[in-house]
């Protein structure tokens, strides 16, 4: 079907042969004045006759003659890739440009590259503008906790304290020969160290910078200034490429292996003998939680190994150690094979008869044994095992050993094999111990600690925000010690985001207590244990954080809150 169209060129490849139209801006924008709608050219008039499909034509409104109405706003043409006209869903007589329009489907180029910007980056205004708090994510099942003077005991290790307060924290900074002296010889002789509840000028407060310095210090083996011991846990890539020289050398394998052997022992005798409160021993698989008689509500020693696995679990029965998994609901046989109790190999085989017989009394009731297939012995205990395997790893995999069977796993520890890596950055490297006190063969450390002033926007403008920062395996009696001294020195006003390595977070849960211990005998036996008495009363208490531990922690006119 051929269409005569003047000017009309039906494959496209010349414009029509008319004259093109300038368009012109108008003078002034704030004159209105009745715009006249303009005639469409003859030669677009024939194609839309013709049914022809075109492109809109531009309406914007010009006015006459010289050009002193108002036009309607021009659109970027690179806003959008589809490059469709604006003006085409307004009527002729549109509103000026200096005219508040009232929003809707189509924005102006500025205002799509900004909606644009905020949607793929939201940051943007968390990068000019500093919270008044370190940030940390909580998820929506987070609740505060009621306001208490005191905050839970968390028994998981740290890796990474901020703090954020209104006042400076420039007391924390360059401390002087004498004071960290001073610091040092109050942790070693277990100085007990009282501050007034508010210090006016904590720069000039010689007794607060010394604690600072006492509470920043614990002790370390094996010590090897080259790597970072702590934590162990995905160490592999921090260690990777450092020099290891025992690696490949069995001779100095053993040495590193019996230094630290005496150095377990030392540690498990100190806490024993109510020396020591408690300590970890940290392996490239696990962590173990080691803690004398009287704290976390327990009349004996304890120790909570976490993550664990099916083969762990395995090779400490066969050692005879007792233990309970405390996060798994366990049946009576179960209850029996998680006590470690060597049963022999007929008697084991009878339960297993006898289990097996339970299971299928009611296909007899039913009449139908016979015409069922019952399950081989091995589909059985593959079933039965394959929920032990599933929780390896997870923080419910958790295991407590409880009184004299403390003193078998210390022994299955320095004895096990496995205990060492025997390939990558960590073959041959002893577990990392970490204690509050000294003991035989330890290196005193430092946490490291270190002021940020920073500018934070406000109603008014800008004003200061100061933070403390301290890096370093923080342990419990750390962490108490530093709220203390906060406490003082910022009037009782401060926030803080806490960083746990997450394998210790499951020490926190609660066992069911046999009795309840009387607080006054718990802190006679403990007196020497090294701890300031508050941080023992502390520790003494019945965690409740559970599986997770401290995460954010504000004070308020002396008050807690906290999340976890």
């Amino acid at each position: 079907m051929a269409l005569s169209v003047p000017g009309y060129s039906p494959s496209f490849k010349r414009p029509p042969e008319t004259l093109r139209l300038r368009r012109k801006r108008g003078r002034s924008l704030g004159a209105a004045s009745p715009t006249e709608e303009r005639p469409e050219p003859a030669t677009r008039r024939a194609a839309l006759t013709a049914g022809l499909p075109l492109r809109p034509f531009p309406a914007a409104g010009r006015g006459g003659g010289g050009g002193g109405g108002p036009t309607a706003s021009r659109r970027n043409p690179f806003a959008r890739l589809d490059n469709r006209p604006r003006a085409a869903a307004e009527p002729p007589n549109g509103p000026s440009r200096g005219q508040q329009e009232a929003p809707g489907p189509f924005l102006d180029s500025n205002q799509e590259n900004d909606l644009l910007w905020e949607e793929k980056i939201p940051e943007r205004t968390a990068i000019t503008e500093l919270p008044q708090t370190p940030h940390v994510s909580f998820s929506e099942s987070d609740i505060p906790s009621s306001e208490s003077t005191e905050l839970p005991v968390d028994w998981s290790i740290k890796t990474r304290l901020l703090f954020a307060s209104s006042q400076p924290f420039t007391w924390a900074d360059h401390l002087k020969a004498q004071e960290e002296a001073q610091g040092v010889i109050q942790h070693c002789r277990a100085t007990e160290v009282t501050l007034p509840q508010s210090i006016q000028d904590p720069k000039l407060s010689t007794e607060l910078r010394c604690a600072f310095q006492q509470s920043l210090i614990y002790w370390l083996h094996p010590a090897l200034s080259w790597l970072p011991l702590f934590p162990r846990i995905g160490a592999d890539r921090k260690m990777a490429g450092k020099t290891n020289p025992w690696s490949n050398d069995e001779t100095l394998q053993h040495i590193l292996m019996s230094d630290w052997s005496v150095s377990f022992t030392s540690l498990y005798n100190l806490l024993k003998t109510k020396l020591c409160p408690y300590f970890y021993v940290c392996t490239y698989q696990f962590t173990v939680l080691f803690r004398a008689a009287g704290l976390a509500g327990d009349d004996v020693v304890t120790a909570l190994i976490s993550p664990t696995t099916r083969g762990i679990r395995e090779a400490m029965k066969n050692e005879g150690i007792e233990f309970s998994l405390p996060l798994i609901k366990e049946s009576g046989h179960e209850k029996r094979k998680a006590s470690g109790t060597s049963l022999g190999h007929g008697e084991e085989q009878a339960v297993s008869d006898e289990d097996e017989e339970e299971s299928f009394s009611w296909l007899e009731e039913m009449g139908v044994q016979d015409k069922i297939k019952k399950p081989d012995v091995l589909s059985i205990k593959l079933r039965k095992e394959i929920h032990e395997v599933q929780m390896d790893h997870r923080p419910e995999s958790v295991v407590l050993v409880k009184g004299t069977n403390t003193f078998t796993l210390l022994n299955f520890l320095i004895n096990c094999k496995s205990l060492i890596a025997t390939s990558g950055p960590q073959a041959g490297l002893p577990p990392t111990l970490l204690s509050p006190i000294a003991f035989r063969g330890a290196t005193m450390q430092m946490l490291k600690a270190r002021s940020v002033n920073v500018k934070t926007q406000a109603p008014s403008g800008y004003r200061d925000q100061f933070s403390l920062e301290i890096t370093g395996p923080i342990m419990p009696h750390s962490l108490h010690s530093v709220t203390m001294l906060l406490r003082s020195s910022q009037s009782g006003s401060f926030s803080a985001g806490l960083y746990t390595h997450e394998p210790t977070a499951v020490f926190n849960i609660c066992p069911p207590k046999d009795k309840v211990l009387d607080k006054e005998a718990v802190h006679e036996e403990l007196a020497n244990c090294g701890l300031h008495p508050k941080t023992l009363d502390h520790l003494s208490r019945t965690p409740i954080l559970g599986k997770s531990s401290l995460r954010h922690v504000e004070m308020s006119d002396y008050i807690y809150n906290w999340r976890s």
